[in-house]
């Protein structure tokens, strides 16, 4: 028997119908993505998250050249806000990804790595977080949850 699995998502036409604050999001995950050190894939990424309390924390992609020793700017900014704001719910996600100079007006999700990284933040806290992601001009895609892009996710219920 096959099933199928239907995933929710909105669809924001544009950076001129985002709120002030999803603006805010946009504007912050844009200038960090300018900080990624990305010498080996030439892809950069750029992550903010607000926190609960207002706050909002940034992050860029990290390479190595040991490529398993770099890491995402997602996971570099959730790590971090959870090592310096232990407790505190992440509201909003959002991630902008482009090649440095070939930009692509294409939706940029988090990969696999990051997708569960950020499930274990959703499964902590007990709350979603909203995930926007986007590239630099054009669409961007707005989950309520990590859980919709991970429909057959593993967390501790499991252990």
């Amino acid at each position: 028997m096959e099933k199928e699995i239907t995933i929710n998502f909105e669809v924001i036409a544009n950076y001129d119908h985002l709120t002030d604050i999803e603006k805010t999001l946009f504007d912050k995950a844009k200038t960090v993505r300018a900080k990624a050190y990305a010498p080996y894939s030439n892809f950069w990424v750029g992550c903010a998250v607000l926190l609960e309390n207002g706050e909002i924390i940034t992050g860029s992609n990290q390479e190595n050249a040991a490529y398993p020793s770099g890491l995402c700017a997602e996971r570099t900014t959730i790590f971090w806000t959870s090592a310096n704001f232990p407790g505190v719910k992440i509201k909003k996600l959002f991630v902008i990804g482009a090649p440095k100079e070939a930009l692509t007006s294409t939706p940029i999700p988090p990969c696999g790595s990051c997708r569960q990284s950020i499930l274990e933040y959703e499964s902590k806290q007990k709350e979603g977080i909203e995930i926007y992601f986007a590239s630099l001009d054009g669409e961007i895609y707005k989950t309520k949850s990590i859980r919709d892009l991970l429909p057959f996710s593993f967390d501790a219920s499991y252990l």
